[in-house]
């Protein structure tokens, strides 16, 4: 197991687990981890089926007979062939590929995969403050042109500088813990202005901010434009669904400094599209960072392609492709597993509302 991923007692509650449960794996099957699923439920029918990347992407409906529990990153196209689900683990942390379906109607429970990406986005975000922070597409450029600046304006930490999150989930709380050693200001907008702790998600030993102590400031839906027209670094930290989908816009745009960076790092329909283009093109703000798009690839005569005052990644802030995520991913079905069939709640569950997009 991955250092910090989390260890639990695996040997004692679960074997006395009589009931026989199928368990549908659509994703890599690494044999050290279902050693462990095995451990937890001797009984279980493991059932390895091919990853789904795409939404039109079926399963064979024999793979799917009599199946309790689904692993996966999309569900199959045909899911009205599970006749008997009982509970859907994402690889992901968002949840939009579910809310199309009969979920709440037929009592499945939904976990997701938050906690998973927590780190490796934070230090993305980490990034991409100092980029900006220390003007490197400047510094860049200037070497690619041969030209030596040592000027003041390359020169400025990013000490005592505030960074706002709009949500305050897991990645906004890792980023918060490794914000606050390098002495920022870290401010919090949430949709009650309250922040809880979040003893039920999934997180690394040892990262984030479980209790909630961090922020030096907790706003409310009324404080937004106090809480935007103070930051340095707004970040942005909610997932995508029809209540926060076109949540930014050119008023909420307007509200933030001249000098303020703007970085998304979770989904881009967050903030409406047009929007966002004028934003950049007529420098409302100094800049921003995205790992997330409107269109995947983003079509080449895009106008984002051209700003200069912006720095795009291809989706790669937190992905599958990280060399922890299998471990990690696993460690969280495997825990909920034990959870599931010892009766306790589960990690990561969705809410009835969450399942409604609300």
């Amino acid at each position: 197991m991955e250092p910090g991923a989390g260890k639990i007692d695996i040997h004692v509650r679960c074997f006395a687990v009589k009931e026989k449960l199928t368990l549908i794996l659509s994703l890599k099957a690494e044999e050290s981890a279902l050693q462990r699923l095995r451990a937890i439920c001797p009984a279980a029918d493991l059932r390895v089926a091919p990853w789904i990347h795409q939404a039109d992407q079926t399963l064979d409906p024999a793979i799917m007979k009599d199946a309790d529990v689904l692993l996966c990153e999309l569900p199959p196209a045909n899911f009205d062939d599970f006749k008997q689900l009982k509970w859907i683990q994402l690889t992901s942390a968002g949840y939009n590929q579910v809310l199309s379906l009969p979920i709440l109607e037929r009592s499945i429970r939904v976990t997701n995969g938050l906690g998973n990406f927590d780190g490796p986005i934070a230090e993305w975000n980490i990034l991409m403050m100092l980029l900006w922070q220390r003007r490197l597409l400047e510094q860049l450029a200037n070497q690619k042109n041969k030209v030596w600046d040592p000027a003041a304006r390359f020169q400025s930490d990013i000490y005592g500088s505030t960074i706002g999150f709009w949500g305050y989930g897991g990645i906004a709380r890792e980023t918060t813990r490794l914000a606050k050693a390098m002495k920022m200001h870290a401010w919090v907008l949430t949709r009650d202005g309250k922040i809880r702790n979040r003893d039920s998600i999934y997180r690394v030993e040892g990262t984030g901010d479980p209790d909630g102590k961090l922020p030096d400031r907790v706003f409310g839906p009324s404080q937004v434009e106090e809480f935007l027209s103070g930051l340095d670094y707004l970040i942005l930290g909610m997932a995508l669904t029809p209540a926060t989908t076109g949540l930014i816009g050119e008023k909420e745009l307007r509200l933030l400094k001249p000098s303020a960076v703007l970085i998304n790092p979770t989904r881009a329909a967050i903030i409406q599209e047009q929007a966002f283009v004028r934003c950049l093109r007529e420098n409302w703000i100094r800049g921003a960072s995205v790992d997330v798009h409107y269109a995947y690839p983003l079509p080449r005569e895009h106008p984002l392609w051209e700003m200069p005052n912006l720095v795009m990644t291809p989706h790669i802030s937190g992905s599958s492709e990280s060399p922890h995520f299998m471990t990690r991913l696993y460690d969280v079905f495997a825990q909920n597993l034990e959870r599931f069939v010892t009766h306790q709640p589960l990690l990561n569950e969705l809410t009835s509302a969450q399942l409604q997009g609300k």
